[in-house]
């Protein structure tokens, strides 16, 4: 199975490097080796043409052994090679060993081979059958004949192969040694570069969406001229940009929350008043003309409506504003009994079961509010749903946490509106059955409880299944 390629900087940056020093390696023992061989072959050039002919011109005087005109193998290094040609025909062939000449049988492809070497008194390369590799140059002789002496090429291959061999352990231990000290200086020249990829994900990390954010200090490594120096400065620059956009964000949201909490303490006098005028009107005892009192009667309702409104807006703006709940036991069971008394109440036509502990659920929090959420979980269950749907209050609990789920079998929340179902002013009008209006603040109040309570709120929809759940620390 190959190995896919180093996708870091880092990895890429020592394979890199040490494939640089790999062709560097490579080209070098080449050129050397090559530039040795070339030295070694002049050598055995300059020997050949030193001795001349001699050798083999003495092969042909060869005598009886007693004879005083043996071949001449004075000063000939041993595995000399010698032959004589005549009219293009091999008609002696000899080595020196041990100072002495030793015929050589020659194959009829060796006999060709020497009688093409060229009388130029240039060296060449052959091989011969018996004697392999040899450095050969031809002389012209005295009698119209050719005299060829030659040198074995097995020390220069020998010494090339040493060569190369030696280069091959140092360059290996070269390539080794540089990868290992590449990734040490790639790893400590990159370090910028890391404390810029840590400080980004730092920032990443961050909950930018809501809430005041404390940004991270900005990056020492801003040398402008050094690429990790410009990316650290340009990163710096953007962080204070954001920054600056968040502090104004978190002033508007400020300033918003203030209008809302001193818009909505300031309704409510006046919206009670209109309240009590309309009350006070419908009770007069005279006679009241039906359309003034059906008049009365809606202003009575729309004053009710905007009390419920206005003071869902004051609980919100104070719970964004930080202010601290109440912090005592609350028998998790007992509101869940209550708020399920209230909803059958107001919604007769639903079936409403209930799956509870048999003993009751302590959670710390403010029972008030907690009550809120709760009840405005199941009117969201009893407003959007058609009549005699079941609705389902279950309550587990496990050792960190206890876990409220409300559970309906109508026609679900469509999937585009589920990531937005706990923001404000968010109505499901066209995706559920209902039959009276709705502010779209009762999800938004029960998120808001929920998180200050240090628990969690989600959703899961679909068609015919339906379900909020709530959790709490115990």
């Amino acid at each position: 199975m190959r190995r896919p390629p180093p996708r870091t900087l880092r990895g890429q940056l020592t394979v890199g490097l040490v494939a640089l020093l790999a062709l560097a390696c490579l080209a070098v023992g080449i050129i050397t080796a090559l530039a040795l061989r070339g030295f070694l072959m002049g050598r055995l050039d300059e020997q050949l043409a030193t001795s001349g002919g001699r050798f083999p011109a003495s092969l042909e005087h060869e005598a009886e052994p007693d004879s005083d005109n043996r071949p001449d193998t004075r000063g000939q290094a041993d595995h000399t090679f010698g032959a004589r040609l005549l009219a293009g025909t091999v008609t002696q062939a000899a080595v020196v060993d041990n100072a002495t000449d030793r015929p050589v049988h020659l194959t009829s492809e060796d006999r060709r081979t020497l009688a093409a070497v060229p009388t130029d008194g240039r060296g060449h390369s052959i091989r011969l059958s018996t004697l392999r590799s040899y450095r050969v140059m031809a002389f012209p002789g005295d009698d119209q004949d050719t005299l060829i002496t030659g040198l074995s090429l097995h020390p220069v291959e020998a010494t090339v192969h040493r060569l190369e061999a030696v280069e091959t352990v140092l360059f290996g231990a070269a390539l080794v040694i540089t990868g290992i000290a590449g990734a040490v200086w790639v790893r400590i020249s990159l370090r910028p570069l890391q404390r810029v990829t840590a400080r980004a994900a730092e920032v990443a990390g961050l909950p930018l969406a809501s809430g005041e954010i404390a940004m991270p200090g900005p990056l020492p490594d801003t040398d402008p001229r050094t690429e990790v120096g410009q990316v650290g400065s340009a990163l710096n620059h953007m962080l204070g940009h954001v920054e600056d956009a968040l502090t104004r964000r978190q002033a508007s949201e400020e300033r918003l929350r203030h209008f809302a909490a001193d818009a909505s303490h300031e309704l409510r006098t006046p919206v009670a008043n209109i309240r009590g005028h309309a009350e006070l009107a419908l009770r007069h005892s005279g006679p009241v003309p039906t359309e003034v009192r059906h008049a009365l009667e809606r202003i009575d309702g729309e004053s009710q409506r905007m009390t419920r409104l206005v003071d869902d807006l004051l609980l919100l703006a104070r719970l964004d504003a930080g202010r601290p709940l109440e912090h005592e036991p609350v028998d998790l069971t007992l509101l869940i009994l209550d708020a399920t008394d209230d909803a059958r109440a107001a919604g007769p036509a639903h079936r409403w079961l209930l799956d509870l502990p048999e003993e009751p659920v302590i959670v710390t929090g403010d029972a008030h509010r907690l009550q809120q959420a709760i009840g405005n979980l199941l009117a969201n269950a009893r407003t959007h749903t058609p009549p005699g749907s079941e609705v389902t209050i279950t309550l587990d609990t496990d050792q960190a946490e206890a876990s409220l789920a409300v559970s309906d079998n109508g026609p679900g929340i469509p999937e585009y509106l589920q990531p937005e179902v706990f923001g404000r002013f968010v109505r499901a009008d066209h995706a559920r059955s209902r039959s009276t209006g709705s502010t779209g603040l009762g999800l938004a109040i029960v998120h808001a409880v929920t998180t200050a309570h240090g628990g969690t709120v989600s959703l899961t929809s679909r068609p015919g299944r339906t379900t909020f759940r709530l959790t709490l620390p115990l």
